[in-house]
């Protein structure tokens, strides 16, 4: 078995982590496990993404004798140095960093950092139907409400949702949802919609899942 360690943002991925990827990578030989983001004082938490931050929780799981692959789990939208770099950019930036702090040689194949495009909860737009989870929230408006939002994106995909912090899906859910937990009921919810729906409407992160799938 091969070792990942998936570095998240927070405990709602940690969470989604546990419940769909470990067991899908332990049917490809990969034995994966996630641990949170550290802050600058060495506690565990999310927000404040930073290229440094993730560059220094890669290299204190590197420098401890790891012989496996790690990649990460965060936001595009949470990072606070973009800087108007893209995606793939701040994605080299991560490595790149990673590479300067190590006090091993860091082999770059055995890293590979992932940053979303959107934030976790444009995943469960991939099947609206499975929000029915929430009970009594669970209504004809609210299912109204879910779909308007989902014909908005017709064109696009659900990692489309997320194009302002004022829009962003987690707003829209709490908008629609009041109850809905991030921590408790995200992770659920995914689990109930199945990686593979998720995957099917999420290209970006289907590539990511994908190339996890065949490391060597």
């Amino acid at each position: 078995m091969k070792c990942l360690c998936i570095i998240c943002e927070g405990y709602t991925e940690v969470g989604f982590v546990k419940e769909l990827l470990v067991p899908h990578l332990k049917a490809f030989g990969i034995e994966a496990y996630a641990t949170r983001l550290k802050t600058r004082e060495g506690q565990h938490g999310g927000g404040n993404v930073s290229v440094p931050r993730l560059a220094k929780h890669i290299c204190n799981v590197y420098d401890e004798r790891f012989t496996g692959f790690i990649t990460t789990l965060v936001d595009y939208y949470g990072f606070k140095n973009i800087n108007g770099r893209t995606k793939k950019q701040l994605e080299q930036a991560i490595l790149d960093e990673a590479q300067k702090l190590t006090t091993r040689n860091l082999e770059a194949y055995r890293v590979r950092p992932y940053v979303q495009m959107h934030e976790f909860e444009a995943l469960l737009f991939s099947d609206i139907s499975k929000f029915e989870r929430l009970g009594d929230s669970w209504n004809n408006k609210s299912q109204t409400r879910l779909q308007r939002i989902c014909d908005d994106f017709k064109s696009k995909t659900p990692e489309d949702i997320n194009n302002s912090a004022q829009t962003a899906p987690s707003k829209r859910l709490h908008a629609i949802f009041p109850g809905y937990s991030k921590i408790d009921d995200g992770p659920l919810i995914a689990k109930d919609i199945g990686l593979d729906t998720i995957r099917s409407k999420c290209p970006l992160f289907d590539k990511w899942i994908g190339e996890l799938e065949k490391l060597k």
